[in-house]
């Protein structure tokens, strides 16, 4: 893994209460392209992996649809993965379909028409995370690990509050979830192995569904400045200067009386007691 001097120099500074974004997280794609070696290179397909996980949702769900341009993956090769998965029990060879692909493509066929408790979204998401949080690269492998366990301990917090089965929600399969899923004491027996704990238990009470995700948000900028520091010009600076337009990015767009209403509504639909609320939520406010 190299050191991209020039290409981190001439950056745009950027900050996650930026109010414009004039350099997208797709012309940073298009920048990387060529500039960053073979290695480094995978591990910025593995960040866009996760369109191409929606897309494969959308497409075995309503096949006619265009895929989310951002993945990796096209629509033909998309078509090309089921019907390979599908009729010929086998692995299709193209290296930018991840393995759990195959796995997952097995088990939807099988159980097709039977209903889940976990959703095939969070059954695929699961699959993603445990397949990121096996990179190589220290930095990669613990990012996707944080974000895992941010979600999965608001969810865990959110289940117990409107007494719904966290189990049908929580995913992974590191310490954290595990702990998530089987222990019922107040900090779910990971305070002491979770630093971050205490902050999401304080963000967890936030009312204000904005001002929720904005601390959410500056949890993750901050990690990303920490584990940064001492690496300036390595990859994982690349890597995390991705992700923070990805942040900045999703507020740009982001309407806030819209999300406070979806929100309220939701939250609503759980205090009657639906069993489909919180999965709802999580629909409509995945990153």
């Amino acid at each position: 893994m190299g050191k991209y001097y020039y290409l981190i120099a001439g950056l745009p500074d950027i900050e996650l209460d930026d109010s414009k974004l004039t350099y997208s997280v797709t012309d940073f794609r298009e920048e990387l392209k060529g500039n960053i070696s073979d290695a480094d290179q995978h591990l910025i397909d593995l960040f866009f992996l996760k369109f191409d996980n929606r897309n494969l949702i959308q497409h075995l769900q309503t096949p006619d649809r265009d895929p989310d341009p951002r993945g990796n993956l096209s629509y033909d090769e998309l078509s090309d993965l089921i019907a390979i998965v599908k009729e010929e029990d086998r692995a299709p060879k193209n290296s930018l379909i991840p393995s759990y692909y195959t796995d997952f493509l097995k088990n939807y066929f099988e159980k097709e028409g039977i209903g889940q408790l976990v959703s095939w979204e969070d059954q695929l998401a699961s699959l993603y995370y445990g397949y990121a949080m096996k990179s190589s690269n220290r930095f990669v492998s613990e990012w996707f690990e944080l974000n895992l366990n941010i979600n999965n301990i608001l969810t865990a917090i959110t289940c117990r509050k409107f007494g719904l089965d966290k189990a049908n929600y929580i995913i992974g399969d590191n310490e954290v979830a595990e702990a998530l899923r089987t222990s019922n004491s107040r900090d779910f027996g990971i305070a002491d192995s979770v630093d971050y704990f205490p902050v999401l238990l304080r963000v967890a009470e936030e009312n204000d569904l904005y001002a929720r995700e904005r601390k959410i948000d500056q949890i993750k900028w901050d990690w990303l400045e920490e584990n940064t520091f001492f690496k300036p010009f390595d990859i994982e600076s690349v890597f995390a200067y991705l992700l923070k337009l990805e942040l900045i990015e999703r507020w740009v767009k982001l309407d806030k009386e819209a999300g406070e209403n979806t929100f309220r509504s939701l939250i609503g639909s759980m205090k009657k007691g639906s069993g489909h609320a919180l999965e709802e939520f999580k629909r409509n406010n995945k990153k």
